[in-house]
């Protein structure tokens, strides 16, 4: 191993708990407003009982939000940048976006922002905002976009034309740890624009009000200390004392993060200065509305900076725990200078092939979009539901309302959000994919991350994993399993540590989510599963999740093929396990016998003979079972056919001979249950000896699938998979019911359907996440059938390529979504021209949700770095096979490494 980086070093000091390096970073969500821990209405309706209109004056009770803010592990003392440029009616203190109820395609943040480095202990990080010279248009946003319809595209900042002549300034945050807790701040102001402005910065610092809800706390203070340079001291009874030393501060401006009751709903303030105040000082000249004694527990350094055309203006700022006679100068440029270096040579480590350098700031802001999308996350249901000590009863219907059965249900960490302004809450599916980026980077957090979603207060006493916080009991794919082998042997490939206790732990409890979806989703007790929608929204005819209009239930395709997913990759947890504990042994059995019948029921289903297969169309299908007892088959040609593939998995044979009893009942199940035999391939390698496949999918079907999967006019797109075949385009599904009409169309784009919004598709549109698994599953395939096994890619070219190759072409196609083609165009910008042709705008990556099944065009969140962070790992992959070692070259040591 070569010798450690600095960050290395530190990461090694934060496992140790020698140093704790992580105590501050980019913990700040992007929203709290209209999120479902604020929202104590009677009737659920999150959007409406707390907007972005009232969220600079009404204190948050779980959490708080900024612009490219820190804070620190436990939320307690935050920093953030608030802005006005004279025009606007309000102080720019947080991100504005559509509510689900305004935006035509659900709801969707309305400001430009970008997540450009972070380093996993977040010694150094920034981020740039891009605000315009005139007037927000937040009026003409919402107009807008509630008169389209949802056949129309989305109006966007861009479309205002507000940044017409480059009438903007450029803000880069950056922040650089000098220790744990000494945080050096620089902001750069950079006016794009033709003549001079005026801009008024106020980096702004607060504590969450902890104090307000139930009366017992001490409330801490901010005050400004008389010295040289503009201090504001801040003092909490966990924290100890801070001190925010600003350089050449125009004047700090105190107040109290308290909510302006008089403003908001006619009735007394409970404190003379609240959470608007300085709102309204700046804005609207209420000299009032700040306390003149420097005191609160909201302060902002408040810098009037002229700056012109083309011109750059530097403030900087130090946030720390010890007193500084001379907080700036050389060594505060040094201090980020090295930090800044020390990042290159984190990343140089991480990925040090030969990649184009268009392709390496793609993987880096990735990087820095999964590290700046961590969230302090608290959300306790019981303290929800019944309220708090010091705060009116909330409405009686909460008892019965979202949520009420997870009572136990008491969040309090640092997680890794989806997208913290579009879904600033964890999605256990989702967080699942967010740590295999993230143990290339720092696998001490993203093995926390699983195991959090497995503890007691997090995982119902049930088994089952909360799904997101609008529904914790709707279920998501159980891929929770799969993500924990990954993130294991990510970190000993990369790192050279096998972190057995750490796999034991999580299997353990992914034990009892097992039994859960056993005992709930197996409706006939027959291996074959429903589950609902399963994080894919929209993709069937029905919603899934609901009661079916025509009554009876799903045999699901995809639900089905998930367990058998899941078997497999708890025996393979179970083997790695039983190396060292022969009790595994027994555990490995079981989900090897229990993966066979899920096999078996994938191609037939008890008696009546009704087949998730169709021989005739060679795809698999979801079965509709009517109260009649009669079955259709809902010929739907999308993922829900393809998610079979993922159920594979190798056993090689120096496992099977380290492991003789497991593989004495192998061998016996094999030979006495015949029927199930089909399931279990086996051939002689050369020099290998037998190895064994465990797969639903056996090399017919294998063929017929991937002739639909890698056929242009179906599924394969120039950018990867789509999630409904093109067939559809032309051949929509119709289904109908009680004198209604269900249907699915081919939709590259947005989606036409209103379900879970209407801000998600799946009905079309590119996804990172099932096109990782299905490259994943197609490496693990070729690793058993090797070069001789060839399919035609693309369906009708003639070319005939093995299973590597293929997985190879994916990867490529997925990455071409955001590196420049030969028109120096990025396809993820679509016909954004600012972002295409503009030097200050083209190499800045957004990391959408989803893509444009035609075009590569990114769609729905901007900044879903959570799972389309996986392009980060693709590159890394692509990086360490290419060149000298061509797919068919490769040594089966290396093949295995990465299929594994």
């Amino acid at each position: 191993m070569p010798s450690l980086t600095a960050e290395e070093k530190r990461l090694q000091e934060a496992r140790d708990r020698q140093v704790h390096w992580k105590r501050w970073g980019t913990y700040l969500s992007d929203r709290q407003w209209g999120t479902v821990r604020e929202d104590y209405s009677a009737t659920g309706s999150a959007w409406d009982y707390f907007p972005h209109e009232q969220a600079r004056s009404r204190a948050y009770r779980w959490g708080e939000d900024g612009i490219a803010g820190i804070s620190d592990g436990n939320q307690q003392l935050c920093f953030a940048i608030a802005l006005w440029n004279g025009e606007d009616s309000i102080l720019k203190e947080r991100l504005f976006g559509l509510t689900g109820n305004e935006g035509n395609h659900g709801e969707d943040v309305k400001e430009y922002y970008f997540y450009l480095d972070n380093t996993p202990t977040h010694s150094y990080m920034k981020c740039l905002y891009k605000y315009p010279h005139r007037a927000f248009p937040y009026s003409q946003l919402i107009e807008e976009n509630r008169r389209r319809s949802r056949r129309e595209l989305e109006y966007e900042l861009l479309d205002t034309g507000i940044f017409n002549e480059d009438r903007y300034f450029d803000i880069f945050i950056e922040y650089a740890k000098n220790s744990t807790d000494d945080i050096l701040i620089q902001i750069s102001v950079i006016n794009r624009g033709q003549e001079a402005k005026t801009l008024h910065l106020l980096p702004t610092l607060w504590f969450r009000n902890t104090w307000t809800w139930n009366g017992k706390q001490d409330k801490p203070s901010l005050k400004e200390v008389s010295s040289d340079i503009s201090t504001i001291e801040a003092f909490h009874s966990n924290l100890g004392k801070r001190w925010l030393y600003c350089q050449k501060a125009t004047e700090i401006l105190f107040t109290e993060n308290e909510t302006n009751y008089e403003k908001l709903f006619g009735v007394s303030n409970t404190s003379h200065y609240v959470k608007d105040g300085i709102n309204d000082y700046i804005v609207h000249e209420q000299k009032a509305a700040v306390n003149p004694n420097q005191i609160g527990t909201k302060a902002a350094a408040h810098y009037i900076l002229n700056v012109g055309a083309g011109e750059t203006k530097i403030v900087q700022l130090r946030l720390t725990n010890e007193l500084c006679l001379t907080p700036f100068g050389d060594e505060f440029n040094n201090i980020f200078a090295t930090r800044q270096c020390e990042a290159d040579e984190f990343y140089q480590r991480i990925t040090p092939f030969s990649l184009p350098e268009d392709m390496r700031t793609v993987q880096r802001q990735a990087f820095a979009g999964m590290l700046w999308s961590k969230q302090y996350y608290q959300f306790t249901i019981d303290e929800w539901i019944n309220g708090d000590l010091a705060e009116p009863f909330p409405p009686i219907e909460r008892k019965h309302g979202r949520n009420n059965e997870w009572i136990h249900l008491n969040n309090e960490d640092i997680l890794s959000m989806p997208d913290k302004w579009e879904y600033p809450y964890y999605c256990a599916w989702d967080l699942a994919f967010h740590t295999i980026p993230l143990a290339m980077i720092d696998p001490d957090f993203a093995k926390e991350q699983l195991i959090l979603l497995t503890r007691e207060w997090y995982m119902h006493p049930n088994g089952q994993i909360p799904a997101y916080e609008w529904a914790f009991s709707d279920v998501n794919p159980p891929v929770h399993a799969w993500a924990a082998w990954r993130v294991y042997k990510i970190e000993q490939k990369m790192y050279g540590r096998a972190d057995k206790h750490f796999l034991e732990r999580v299997f353990q409890k992914l034990l009892l989510n097992f039994t859960w979806w056993v005992n709930r989703k197996d409706v006939e007790g027959k291996n074959v599963f429903q589950g609902g929608f399963l994080g894919l929204d929209n993709i069937g005819v029905f919603d899934r999740s609901k009661e079916l209009p025509t009554g009876g239930h799903i045999d699901q395709s995809d639900g089905t093929s998930w367990m058998g997913m899941y078997c497999l990759n708890m025996l393979a947890i179970a083997l790695e396990l039983a190396q060292s504990n022969s009790n595994y042994e027994d555990i490995a059995t079981k989900f090897f016998e229990h993966f066979l019948y899920i096999a078996d029921a994938m191609n037939h289903i008890g008696d009546e003979g009704t087949e998730l297969w169709d021989e005739k169309d060679g795809f698999y299908y979801d079965v509709l079972h009517l109260p009649n007892n009669h079955n259709l088959t809902l010929k739907v040609r999308s993922l829900v056919g393809l998610i079979p593939l993922f159920a594979v998995e190798t056993l090689e044979p120096d496992t099977l001979a380290a492991l003789p009893n497991f593989k004495t009942r192998l061998e016996w199940f094999i030979t006495n249950r015949p029927k199930l035999r089909q399931n279990v391939a086996c051939m002689e390698t050369r020099g290998v000896g037998a190895r064994r496949l465990l797969a639903i999918v056996n090399r017919d079907k294998l063929r017929c699938i991937l002739q639909k999967m890698l056929d242009e006019t179906e599924f394969l797109s120039e950018y990867g998979i789509r999630s409904v075949s093109k067939y559809h385009a032309d051949n929509p599904y119709v289904f109908h019911a009680n004198n209604s009409e269900y249907r699915v169309d081919y939709e590259p784009a947005e989606s036409n359907s209103g379900l879970f919004g209407g801000n998600s598709n799946w009905r079309g549109p590119i996804w990172f996440p099932v096109n990782y698994l299905i490259i994943e599953s197609l490496q693990k395939l070729y690793h058993y059938l090797g070069d001789d096994f060839k399919v035609e890619c693309p369906t009708g070219s003639g070319k005939y390529i093995n299973l590597w190759e293929v997985a190879c072409e994916l990867s490529q196609r997925l990455i071409k979504i955001f590196i420049n083609n030969e028109a120096g165009n990025r396809p993820v910008f679509g016909g954004m021209q600012k972002f295409q042709a503009d030097p200050h705008w083209h190499d800045l990556i957004l990391f959408n949700e989803y893509f444009h099944g035609d075009n590569g065009a990114g769609i729905g969140a901007s900044h879903q770095t959570g799972w389309t962070g996986l392009i980060a790992k693709l590159i890394q992959q692509v990086g360490e096979y290419s060149g000298e070692n061509q797919p068919g070259e490769m040594t089966k040591s290396q093949v295995k490494s990465i299929a594994m």
